[in-house]
């Protein structure tokens, strides 16, 4: 008997390596003999890298950055030397939103220039690929900051100079650094352009702080111009490019960056399909299991690939919403957090619960494979 265990994270309470080994020691008492693939997953947001870190055996770097605030961080990464060199980056680790929540927001100042330093950092150690989900973001710069990290350089009145989001419109044209070997693929699963009423700036910029939606979108358009002009490229209506503030549309114009959408992403690197292949039984699961997990996320992706290479997949999260929707993609759902648990108290015992919520479905498991 081998089972995939392949969960995401339980966000606030438990990493996907960690899901994982619970459910790993849950499931010994229904199948003593079983052997367990630990497969983490991620689709792009925070954890991503420590997920791909753990199930490929990457080696975690780390770096001195700033963070969104330009206070200094240190940032993990993760480098797969083989194969010409894989670096593994998370915007969260540098620009994250989580990074400067002990402080009150201020998107004026909120700058990506710390994600630029990580690709730098990955750069410098001359890989040939790199991978950078970009979920969790704290800035709408439009990668401005990782631009003048990478070695952008902005003119205005021909003389160079650094700008800011306040002084950017004073900007007339910009260059870029020598080009570098790297394929940047980029973990994404927005689908909103840079610009106007679906962009960035209106979308996701409130939570962030940004409140003057003119002030924003005239600094972003700019960039877009000076982009344009300088390196000849567009792509501000490509959809993503409004991920992560901006972010998206800055990989794409400054790196050459391609969007991905993540699971698929990272399942490729994972090996994905292969391993369920290999598996008798499919684990997978997150925090929350809803109707909004339909839409690319990462425990539906792994049940549809089971489904398609004919496969059993257990779903097992902290609650589970819309059990009927869900039903289509899963073969068994198991909820961790009984009904009239608090979420604080569920999230603060939530080994404990896994297991104790396998035991209980432990009938059914087993019946799943007879």
């Amino acid at each position: 008997m081998r089972i995939l265990l392949a969960s995401d994270k339980y966000k606030g309470s438990l990493r996907a390596p960690e899901v994982n080994q619970c459910l790993a020691e849950g499931l010994k008492k229904a199948f003593p003999d079983a052997v367990f693939d630990h497969c983490p997953i991620a689709d792009g947001g925070e954890g991503t890298t420590e997920a791909m870190v753990a199930a490929l055996g990457a080696q975690w770097q780390e770096t001195q950055v700033l963070d969104a605030q330009s206070r200094p961080h240190l940032a993990r990464w993760g480098l797969l030397p083989a194969q010409g060199g894989l670096a593994i980056l998370e915007m969260s680790a540098a620009s994250g939103i989580i990074l400067v929540s002990d402080i009150p927001l201020n998107p004026f100042t909120a700058t990506s220039y710390g994600t630029g330093q990580l690709l730098k950092a990955a750069l410098d150690r001359g890989v040939k690929k790199i991978i950078i989900g970009i979920g969790g973001s704290a800035t709408n710069d439009g990668g401005l900051g990782m631009a003048l990290a990478l070695g952008y350089q902005f003119y205005r009145q021909n003389q160079p100079f650094t700008p800011t989001l306040t002084t950017l419109l004073e900007a007339d044209r910009l260059s870029a650094p020598p080009a570098w070997p790297a394929e940047v693929l980029v973990a994404c699963d927005v689908q909103n352009p840079l610009l106007g009423p679906q962009g960035a700036t209106r979308i996701y910029g409130p939570q962030k702080g940004v409140q003057d939606f003119p002030w924003f979108e005239a600094r972003l358009a700019h960039l877009v111009k000076l982009v344009g002009q300088g390196l000849g490229r567009l792509p501000s209506e490509t959809p993503g490019a409004g991920a992560a503030g901006g972010l998206g549309f800055g990989l794409m114009a400054f790196m050459g960056a391609t969007l991905t959408p993540g699971f698929t992403l990272i399942a490729e690197q994972l090996q994905i399909r292969q391993r369920i292949a290999a598996a008798d039984l499919v684990i997978t699961g997150e925090g929350r299991l809803d109707a909004q997990s339909l839409n690319g996320k990462g425990p539906v992706g792994i049940a549809q690939l089971a489904s398609q290479l004919g496969k059993k997949v257990v779903g097992v999260a902290g609650s589970i919403e819309s059990p009927t929707e869900l039903a289509s993609a899963f073969d068994l759902l198991i909820p961790v957090k009984p009904l009239e648990m608090p979420l604080t108290t569920a999230m603060a015992q939530t080994p404990a619960l896994i297991q104790a919520a396998l035991l209980a479905h432990q009938a059914d498991l087993q019946n799943l494979v007879r």
